[in-house]
């Protein structure tokens, strides 16, 4: 009997929680503490090997998008850290550089080499080559711009091309030309990303000057060889999940993302399971261990792998998640930046936070239990580990103290209060 062939596995809820957990880094202790010490580049470098990826987002109402899930598995920690992995010289590659993965997000080089069937994809190929034949000669002229001069903004560009920006039609961009350019070369892979500035904003060079000399774009996989590539990677970042849940981590197409798996079960990299009250196909990292109990404690960001695939976060976690920042504010649930909190192996509650970095202080809008802990008792326990992890982010943030926002929602928020 192959091993594609072979009975599915049978685990619990509970099994399929602690499973994910620890395949993401959040199990706590014993097994996966927090570094007792300063936070090391030893220590970031074994969390991206672990999570595969940090998600992009310019929202900075706390911090920075790819910051946070840094925070969550290793505590306070110098984010000159990441500064330092993002960039590079001739002594010292990159250990992470920024393309479309799950969204923008910064991968490892290998990743970014395992993506570029994406790159060089009809979409990606299409939008640069109906930018050069509606604009001919810009792109030729940035990169000529790049190359003379060194890695640059899309502001110092236009501003060199005196390119205007046009009116600002509705909710779209108001993007020059050259910012359409640069934006449609970077994602065909003919230009990168050198760093994010101060302002948060894309720093681009030549990808030559960017990725380490040795992943050549002629070296690159081919897309079904990548896509398995690309699948182990999600499977051992989720330990257990879905077709969907393998095929969203990098925004793979799901029939391919199959075919892929049934090469990794025949391999022995994955396993069937089945999981009571997960009504879907499943598939374990077959290295991914199974523990009998995690301690997990962790503020998410709304973009934390953990919870990016939403209807994966439903079925392991119950719970519905959306976040507020795209939502308008009158149909807001939970409020604008509400971040789900893990305590042991559930996610117990969710808390909408704001950094006053003026006051100095951070700031909580509102603060909701989770139905399953929604009891007088259960909030109270809650909200003591809870203003624990508040005072860690605080202090990261380099902010003096924590508030209660006056008129802030939720039942939790007198709970928290008392322990704040």
């Amino acid at each position: 009997m192959s091993r594609s062939a072979l009975p599915s596995r049978r685990l619990t809820l509970a099994q399929a929680r602690r499973i994910a957990l620890t395949a993401q880094g959040l199990a706590g202790a014993p097994a996966q503490a927090r570094p007792a010490g300063a936070v090391t580049m030893r220590h970031l470098q074994s969390m991206i090997n672990r999570v595969g990826l940090l998600q992009i987002d310019s929202v900075n109402v706390l911090a920075r998008a790819h910051l946070l899930p840094v925070l969550a598995r290793l505590g306070p920690y110098d984010p000159a850290l990441l500064d330092r992995a993002t960039t590079g010289s001739a002594s010292r590659p990159r250990r992470l550089v920024e393309c479309f993965a799950h969204e923008a997000a910064l991968v490892p080089p290998s990743t970014y080499q395992l993506l570029r069937w994406r790159m060089t994809g009809p979409r990606a190929s299409a939008r640069l080559a109906s930018l050069r034949l509606e604009h001919p000669g810009v792109f030729e002229q940035i990169v000529g711009l790049i190359t003379e001069h060194g890695p640059a903004t899309a502001a110092r560009i236009h501003a060199e091309l005196g390119h205007e920006r046009g009116p600002k039609e509705h909710w779209g961009w108001n993007w020059t030309v050259a910012k359409q350019v640069l934006e449609a070369a970077f994602a065909a892979g003919l230009l990168a990303c050198a760093h994010r500035n101060r302002q948060f904003e894309r720093v681009y060079d030549l990808p030559e000057r960017v990725l380490p000399a040795h992943l050549r774009p002629e070296d690159a996989p081919d897309r079904a060889e990548a896509m398995i590539e690309l699948v182990t990677i999600a499977a051992r970042a989720h330990g257990i999940g879905s077709p969907r849940c393998l095929a969203d981590y990098f925004r793979m197409p799901v029939a391919q993302t199959r075919a892929a798996i049934e090469h990794l079960l025949a391999a022995g990299t994955l396993e069937r399971v089945q999981v009571h009250g997960w009504d879907a196909p499943l598939y374990r990292y077959a290295q991914a261990p199974v523990p009998r109990s995690v301690h997990g404690r962790a503020l998410l960001a709304p973009f934390d792998p953990l919870v990016f695939e939403r209807r994966r976060l439903r079925a392991l976690f119950g719970m519905h998640y959306r976040i507020g920042i795209y939502t308008p504010a009158h149909q807001r649930t939970h409020g604008y930046y509400a971040l789900p909190f893990l305590w042991g192996e559930d996610l117990v509650a969710r808390v909408d936070l704001k950094a006053d970095r003026v006051a100095g202080a951070l700031v909580v809008n509102h603060a909701f239990a989770e139905d399953d802990a929604a009891t007088p008792g259960a909030r109270a326990a809650i909200a003591a580990p809870l203003a624990a992890e508040l005072g860690q982010v605080a202090t990261w943030l380099g902010l003096g103290t924590i508030t209660v926002a006056q008129g802030a929602g939720g039942d939790l928020t007198s709970a928290l209060t008392e322990q704040l």
